[in-house]
């Protein structure tokens, strides 16, 4: 089987477009993650947040937060546009 490049071009965006799904799904719906990546957050999002969530990292494409046990609900409500999973161990245990 060979695959053609215009397959790649459809198929490649379409994987990672369902990876996020799955990521911001497991966020969401799944129990809590030891912190959170808020990707592309708005100007006044920082403003919004409330005292017990704290950023960790911070970059041109998101930040890294962590701090309440409602922390997803608490990003969202600030303003994210989409929050993902972070620092959660791998499922190899390595």
């Amino acid at each position: 089987m060979i695959i053609e490049p215009r397959h790649l071009l459809i198929g490649l965006p379409l994987l990672l477009l369902g990876w996020i799904t799955v990521l911001a799904l497991v966020m969401r719906l799944g129990g809590p993650a030891p912190a959170a990546l808020v990707i592309l957050p708005p100007e006044q999002f920082l403003s919004a947040l409330p005292p017990e969530v704290s950023i960790t990292s911070r970059n041109a494409l998101g930040l890294t937060a962590k701090g309440s046990p409602d922390l997803v609900a608490a990003l969202y409500a600030a303003g994210a546009p989409l929050v993902l999973p972070a620092g959660l161990a791998s499922c190899m245990g390595l």
